[in-house]
């Protein structure tokens, strides 16, 4: 998600200093690594989950299309919402199973 998100702001920055080439570049960036992300979900494997995070990538491919468009920011801070709020769940998940790791390893 970081590169996404990197991607993202850098978009948006481009936008507000009117450097149209720039914003396509990095939205193109991100929109390459959002379809990467949703390629590699396995929809039978992870269920719903995988079936919510593909309709936030489809989200996240819409409007930084729209973005791109209308050379409009707005829709670019909705995407990177939910780019950060993806990548603060997984960062919080890999430090809770570290953590449990480590419990398991102490107690034997």
């Amino acid at each position: 998600y970081q590169a996404a998100i990197k991607n993202c702001k850098k978009a948006i920055e481009a936008i507000d200093n009117k450097q149209i080439a720039k914003k396509g570049e990095s939205i193109g960036k991100l929109q390459d690594i959002v379809i990467e992300l949703n390629n590699s979900l396995d929809i039978e494997i992870g269920g719903d989950i995988a079936k919510e995070l593909s309709s936030l990538y489809d989200y996240i491919l819409y409007s930084s299309t729209q973005a791109n468009i209308n050379i409009d920011k707005e829709p670019l801070e909705g995407c990177l919402k939910v780019l950060m709020t993806l990548y603060n769940g997984w960062s919080e998940a890999v430090k809770t199973l570290q953590a449990e790791k480590s419990e398991k390893n102490k107690a034997k």
